[in-house]
């Protein structure tokens, strides 16, 4: 099957906040009054599907990359990880860890999966994961 007006590869989408230095964080789209912008995720939950690759002031646009299974990425990661973690969203309720990734921890909740750490990481580090979109994964 054809299809036309797609595209393939990193895309730019206005910010809806300031994104500027956020290279490495994954935000999630979404719109403003109908118009399509991307923000940093505000729930565990939040499918955060693409990677800030430049950074943008608000209303400004910034060049983002979609997670595929297909290609691995960096993500700024929060605590630290090995090899074969599952990768959540960090913390949402501390606004400097919105957009990074931490490994699946141990506290109940519900978080998303988003990724498996393909390196060892320290807090701060551009990771090296894949991304897997293995769904909601509930810790009690």
């Amino acid at each position: 099957m054809s299809q036309s007006n797609t595209r393939v590869g990193d895309i730019r989408v206005a910010a809806g906040e300031d994104l500027t230095g956020k290279e490495g964080f994954l935000v999630k789209l979404t719109h403003d009054w109908s118009v399509p912008e991307v923000l940093l995720p505000t729930a565990n939950t939040d499918y955060a599907l693409y990677l800030v690759i430049e950074g943008a002031a608000d209303g400004e646009n910034a060049s983002l990359r979609p997670i595929e299974a297909g290609r691995n990425i960096r993500v700024k990661l929060d605590g630290t990880c090995d090899p074969g973690d599952v990768l959540v969203l960090a913390d949402v309720a501390t606004a400097e860890d919105k957009g990074k990734v931490r490994a699946l921890p141990a506290d109940p909740g519900t978080y998303r999966a988003l990724a498996i750490a393909e390196e060892a990481g320290v807090d701060g580090q551009l990771l090296l994961c894949r991304p897997a979109l293995l769904g909601d994964i509930t810790v009690s």
